[in-house]
């Protein structure tokens, strides 16, 4: 295994065992509920906005580890930021992973996300990172109306 893939399992690992973000949704503004039933993961994610800018994101889940920790990393990645550019992450963190591990290293924008590059080898797992990011795509667009 490379150096790299230590690195990234390492990141995967810390998000997991301490994850960002998780915490009571009830006060957020939307709220979406997502479930991947070939594994039986499960997320909730809370979003407020701000303007154009997401003002907080909070999660409530369970699952493996690699669901747990992509909210985790997606909640750090993503707080604070534009909406423009958060909807520009979640669809280049959805590319990475269809890409099944073949394609282009992604960018630095992606941050610790990147650390799920290899996840795209496995499809039955690409379901499991993408979860959170799914909820909350569906929470920004809940905002947009």
């Amino acid at each position: 295994m490379s150096e790299l893939e230590d690195l990234y399992r390492e990141v995967i690992l810390d998000h997991s065992r301490r994850p960002i973000g998780r915490g009571d949704v009830s006060g957020a503004a939307v709220t979406h509920h997502e479930l991947n039933p070939s594994c039986g993961d499960e997320i909730t994610v809370g979003l407020s906005v701000d303007g154009d800018r997401i003002a907080g994101i909070t999660w409530e889940g369970q699952g493996c580890s690699i669901s747990m920790a992509s909210a985790s990393v997606m909640t750090s990645l993503l707080d604070g930021m534009p909406r423009p550019e958060a909807q520009a992450l979640i669809e280049e963190f959805r590319t990475m992973l269809r890409s099944r591990g073949g394609g282009a290293e992604p960018s630095e924008e992606l941050g610790d996300a990147a650390a799920f590059q290899g996840v795209a080898r496995y499809v039955m797992r690409v379901k499991c990172a993408m979860l959170a990011w799914v909820a909350l795509e569906a929470c920004l667009l809940q905002t947009e109306a």
